[in-house]
Protein backbone atom coordinates (compact mmCIF):
# COMPACT_ATOMS: atom_id res chain seq x y z
CA UNK A 1 0.00 0.00 0.00
CA UNK A 2 1.35 3.35 -0.72
CA UNK A 3 1.68 6.49 1.27
CA UNK A 4 -1.30 8.36 -0.49
CA UNK A 5 -3.54 5.30 0.49
CA UNK A 6 -2.50 5.43 3.82
CA UNK A 7 -2.94 9.33 4.29
CA UNK A 8 -6.49 8.73 2.49
CA UNK A 9 -7.30 6.02 5.11
CA UNK A 10 -6.13 7.82 7.99
CA UNK A 11 -7.57 11.00 7.22
CA UNK A 12 -10.98 8.50 6.40
CA UNK A 13 -10.80 6.82 10.22
CA UNK A 14 -10.78 10.38 11.49
CA UNK A 15 -13.80 11.26 9.39
CA UNK A 16 -15.00 7.88 10.39
CA UNK A 17 -14.22 8.20 14.45
CA UNK A 18 -15.81 11.66 14.54
CA UNK A 19 -19.13 10.73 12.33
CA UNK A 20 -19.35 7.41 14.43
CA UNK A 21 -18.89 8.70 17.94
CA UNK A 22 -21.44 12.03 16.86
CA UNK A 23 -24.06 10.33 14.34
CA UNK A 24 -23.98 6.40 14.29
CA UNK A 25 -22.20 6.52 10.83
CA UNK A 26 -18.57 5.65 10.39
CA UNK A 27 -19.05 3.59 8.05
CA UNK A 28 -19.88 5.72 5.42
CA UNK A 29 -16.29 7.39 5.73
CA UNK A 30 -14.60 4.36 6.13
CA UNK A 31 -16.02 1.62 3.54
CA UNK A 32 -16.10 3.86 0.69
CA UNK A 33 -12.25 4.97 1.74
CA UNK A 34 -11.55 1.27 1.71
CA UNK A 35 -12.82 0.90 -1.56
CA UNK A 36 -11.39 3.30 -3.21
CA UNK A 37 -7.75 1.68 -2.55
CA UNK A 38 -8.86 -1.03 -4.05
CA UNK A 39 -10.08 -3.68 -1.83
CA UNK A 40 -13.03 -5.63 -3.15
CA UNK A 41 -16.85 -5.35 -1.37
CA UNK A 42 -16.56 -7.85 1.01
CA UNK A 43 -12.85 -7.61 1.84
CA UNK A 44 -13.56 -3.74 2.49
CA UNK A 45 -16.68 -4.99 4.84
CA UNK A 46 -14.28 -6.83 6.95
CA UNK A 47 -11.38 -4.96 7.09
CA UNK A 48 -13.78 -1.86 7.98
CA UNK A 49 -15.39 -3.49 10.54
CA UNK A 50 -11.77 -4.64 12.10
CA UNK A 51 -10.36 -1.20 11.84
CA UNK A 52 -13.43 0.43 13.36
CA UNK A 53 -12.63 -1.61 16.86
CA UNK A 54 -10.52 1.24 17.64
CA UNK A 55 -13.66 3.43 17.13
CA UNK A 56 -15.39 1.79 20.62
CA UNK A 57 -11.82 2.13 22.32
CA UNK A 58 -11.89 6.21 21.57
CA UNK A 59 -15.40 7.05 22.30
CA UNK A 60 -15.45 4.63 25.54
CA UNK A 61 -12.08 6.56 26.70
CA UNK A 62 -13.85 10.19 25.25
CA UNK A 63 -17.15 9.05 26.98
CA UNK A 64 -16.10 8.29 30.91
CA UNK A 65 -18.56 11.49 31.91
CA UNK A 66 -21.40 9.99 30.67
CA UNK A 67 -21.02 6.29 30.68
CA UNK A 68 -20.95 7.05 34.75
CA UNK A 69 -23.06 4.32 36.22
CA UNK A 70 -24.07 3.05 33.24
CA UNK A 71 -21.90 -0.55 34.31
CA UNK A 72 -24.81 -2.75 34.81
CA UNK A 73 -27.11 -1.38 31.81
CA UNK A 74 -23.95 -1.75 29.48
CA UNK A 75 -23.52 -5.62 30.33
CA UNK A 76 -26.96 -6.94 29.21
CA UNK A 77 -26.77 -4.51 26.12
CA UNK A 78 -23.43 -5.20 24.99
CA UNK A 79 -24.12 -9.01 25.61
CA UNK A 80 -27.60 -8.98 23.84
CA UNK A 81 -25.92 -7.08 20.43
CA UNK A 82 -22.87 -8.65 20.94
CA UNK A 83 -25.19 -12.00 19.73
CA UNK A 84 -26.53 -10.06 16.96
CA UNK A 85 -23.28 -8.92 15.87
CA UNK A 86 -22.04 -13.03 15.98
CA UNK A 87 -25.06 -13.66 13.78
CA UNK A 88 -24.22 -11.34 11.25
CA UNK A 89 -21.08 -12.02 10.43
CA UNK A 90 -22.28 -15.53 10.05
CA UNK A 91 -24.84 -14.46 7.61
CA UNK A 92 -21.39 -12.41 5.65
CA UNK A 93 -19.38 -15.38 5.43
CA UNK A 94 -22.33 -17.74 4.63
CA UNK A 95 -23.67 -15.56 1.56
CA UNK A 96 -22.29 -15.06 -1.82
CA UNK A 97 -20.04 -11.99 -2.27
CA UNK A 98 -22.67 -10.88 -5.11
CA UNK A 99 -25.77 -10.62 -2.63
CA UNK A 100 -23.52 -8.53 -0.47
CA UNK A 101 -22.43 -5.98 -3.30
CA UNK A 102 -26.43 -6.00 -4.12
CA UNK A 103 -27.45 -4.95 -0.72
CA UNK A 104 -24.71 -2.56 0.01
CA UNK A 105 -26.29 0.37 -1.87
CA UNK A 106 -29.66 -0.38 -0.14
CA UNK A 107 -27.96 -0.35 3.00
CA UNK A 108 -26.39 3.33 2.61
CA UNK A 109 -29.51 5.00 1.48
CA UNK A 110 -31.35 3.56 4.07
CA UNK A 111 -28.81 4.70 6.85
CA UNK A 112 -28.91 7.93 5.00
CA UNK A 113 -32.22 8.49 4.90
CA UNK A 114 -32.34 7.24 9.03
CA UNK A 115 -29.90 10.59 9.55
CA UNK A 116 -32.16 13.12 7.90
CA UNK A 117 -35.15 11.76 9.68
CA UNK A 118 -33.61 10.99 13.04
CA UNK A 119 -34.95 14.32 15.02
CA UNK A 120 -38.23 13.78 14.33
CA UNK A 121 -37.88 9.93 15.00
CA UNK A 122 -36.16 11.21 18.54
CA UNK A 123 -38.80 13.61 19.23
CA UNK A 124 -41.26 10.79 18.92
CA UNK A 125 -39.32 8.40 21.23
CA UNK A 126 -38.40 10.67 23.72
CA UNK A 127 -42.55 11.63 23.61
CA UNK A 128 -43.17 7.91 24.69
CA UNK A 129 -40.60 7.52 27.17
CA UNK A 130 -41.36 10.68 28.95
CA UNK A 131 -45.32 9.12 29.29
CA UNK A 132 -43.47 6.28 30.63
CA UNK A 133 -41.78 8.50 33.29
CA UNK A 134 -39.41 5.52 34.36
CA UNK A 135 -36.08 3.88 33.68
CA UNK A 136 -36.03 0.37 32.69
CA UNK A 137 -34.19 -2.38 35.45
CA UNK A 138 -33.51 -3.92 32.72
CA UNK A 139 -33.94 -5.17 28.63
CA UNK A 140 -37.85 -5.69 28.24
CA UNK A 141 -38.70 -8.58 25.15
CA UNK A 142 -39.03 -5.95 22.57
CA UNK A 143 -35.80 -3.70 23.66
CA UNK A 144 -34.17 -6.80 23.70
CA UNK A 145 -35.36 -7.97 20.65
CA UNK A 146 -34.41 -4.37 18.90
CA UNK A 147 -31.31 -4.55 20.29
CA UNK A 148 -30.25 -8.13 19.14
CA UNK A 149 -31.41 -7.41 15.37
CA UNK A 150 -29.07 -3.84 15.44
CA UNK A 151 -26.47 -5.61 16.63
CA UNK A 152 -27.27 -8.02 13.71
CA UNK A 153 -26.94 -5.56 11.22
CA UNK A 154 -24.23 -3.87 12.66
CA UNK A 155 -22.57 -7.36 12.19
CA UNK A 156 -23.51 -7.70 8.62
CA UNK A 157 -22.70 -4.41 7.51
CA UNK A 158 -23.27 -1.36 10.02
CA UNK A 159 -23.74 1.80 8.37
CA UNK A 160 -25.98 4.02 10.75
CA UNK A 161 -26.36 1.18 12.85
CA UNK A 162 -25.13 3.73 15.71
CA UNK A 163 -28.33 5.87 14.65
CA UNK A 164 -30.72 2.70 14.86
CA UNK A 165 -29.43 1.85 17.79
CA UNK A 166 -29.91 5.76 19.37
CA UNK A 167 -33.55 5.74 18.36
CA UNK A 168 -34.02 2.11 20.13
CA UNK A 169 -32.36 3.13 22.82
CA UNK A 170 -34.09 6.19 23.36
CA UNK A 171 -37.30 4.14 25.01
CA UNK A 172 -35.67 2.53 27.42
CA UNK A 173 -34.73 5.47 29.72
CA UNK A 174 -34.94 9.38 29.87
CA UNK A 175 -31.88 10.59 30.25
CA UNK A 176 -29.25 13.44 28.31
CA UNK A 177 -29.00 13.03 24.67
CA UNK A 178 -25.14 12.61 25.68
CA UNK A 179 -25.75 10.09 28.06
CA UNK A 180 -27.55 8.08 25.51
CA UNK A 181 -25.20 8.42 22.92
CA UNK A 182 -22.36 7.20 25.22
CA UNK A 183 -24.36 3.97 25.68
CA UNK A 184 -24.94 3.36 21.71
CA UNK A 185 -21.30 3.64 20.79
CA UNK A 186 -20.54 0.81 23.87
CA UNK A 187 -23.45 -0.96 22.37
CA UNK A 188 -23.13 -0.97 18.79
CA UNK A 189 -19.47 -1.55 20.01
CA UNK A 190 -19.96 -4.66 21.45
CA UNK A 191 -21.59 -6.34 17.91
CA UNK A 192 -18.49 -4.47 16.18
CA UNK A 193 -16.08 -6.03 18.54
CA UNK A 194 -17.43 -10.01 18.31
CA UNK A 195 -17.96 -9.54 14.10
CA UNK A 196 -14.21 -8.84 14.22
CA UNK A 197 -13.03 -11.53 16.16
CA UNK A 198 -14.76 -14.07 13.46
CA UNK A 199 -13.30 -11.80 10.41
CA UNK A 200 -9.79 -12.04 11.81
CA UNK A 201 -10.64 -15.81 12.38
CA UNK A 202 -11.57 -16.53 8.78
CA UNK A 203 -12.01 -13.64 6.55
CA UNK A 204 -9.61 -11.95 4.15
CA UNK A 205 -8.63 -8.59 6.13
CA UNK A 206 -6.12 -6.14 4.50
CA UNK A 207 -4.13 -5.57 7.86
CA UNK A 208 -2.22 -2.79 6.54
CA UNK A 209 -5.38 -0.96 5.12
CA UNK A 210 -7.12 -1.85 9.01
CA UNK A 211 -4.21 -0.19 11.21
CA UNK A 212 -4.26 2.56 8.78
CA UNK A 213 -7.83 3.27 9.23
CA UNK A 214 -7.78 2.37 12.80
CA UNK A 215 -5.28 4.80 13.88
CA UNK A 216 -7.32 7.62 12.69
CA UNK A 217 -10.91 6.43 13.81
CA UNK A 218 -8.74 6.18 17.25
CA UNK A 219 -8.45 9.90 17.13
CA UNK A 220 -11.68 10.61 15.47
CA UNK A 221 -13.61 8.69 18.06
CA UNK A 222 -11.54 10.06 20.89
CA UNK A 223 -12.52 13.50 20.12
CA UNK A 224 -16.18 12.98 19.12
CA UNK A 225 -17.54 12.84 22.67
CA UNK A 226 -16.25 16.62 22.91
CA UNK A 227 -18.29 17.89 19.92
CA UNK A 228 -21.60 16.19 20.84
CA UNK A 229 -21.11 18.14 24.58
CA UNK A 230 -20.59 21.46 22.80
CA UNK A 231 -21.39 22.07 18.87
CA UNK A 232 -24.66 21.77 17.24
CA UNK A 233 -24.72 18.56 15.39
CA UNK A 234 -27.34 19.05 12.37
CA UNK A 235 -24.94 20.52 9.42
CA UNK A 236 -22.47 17.65 10.10
CA UNK A 237 -25.59 15.40 10.25
CA UNK A 238 -26.84 16.76 6.95
CA UNK A 239 -23.55 16.50 5.45
CA UNK A 240 -22.84 13.24 6.29
CA UNK A 241 -25.98 12.11 5.10
CA UNK A 242 -26.22 13.55 1.39
CA UNK A 243 -22.99 12.44 1.14
CA UNK A 244 -23.94 8.66 2.07
CA UNK A 245 -27.35 9.01 -0.53
CA UNK A 246 -24.56 10.06 -3.25
CA UNK A 247 -22.19 7.07 -2.14
CA UNK A 248 -25.17 5.05 -2.43
CA UNK A 249 -25.89 6.15 -6.54
CA UNK A 250 -22.63 5.96 -7.18
CA UNK A 251 -22.49 2.03 -6.18
CA UNK A 252 -25.91 1.67 -7.98
CA UNK A 253 -24.98 2.78 -11.50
Amino acid sequence: MDIGSVALLVSAGVASGLAGSIAGLASLFSYPALLAVGLPPVAANVTNTVALFSNTVGTAAGSRTELRGQRDRLLRLCAIAALGGAVGAALLLGTPSSAFEAVVPWLIALSSVLILVRDPLRRLMASRARSAAHHTARPSLPLASAVLLVGLYGGYFGAASGVLMLAVLSLSATEPLPVTNAVKNVATGAANIVAAIAYVAVAPVNWAAAVSLGLGALLGSSLGPLVVRRLPETPLRIAIALGGLGLAISLWR
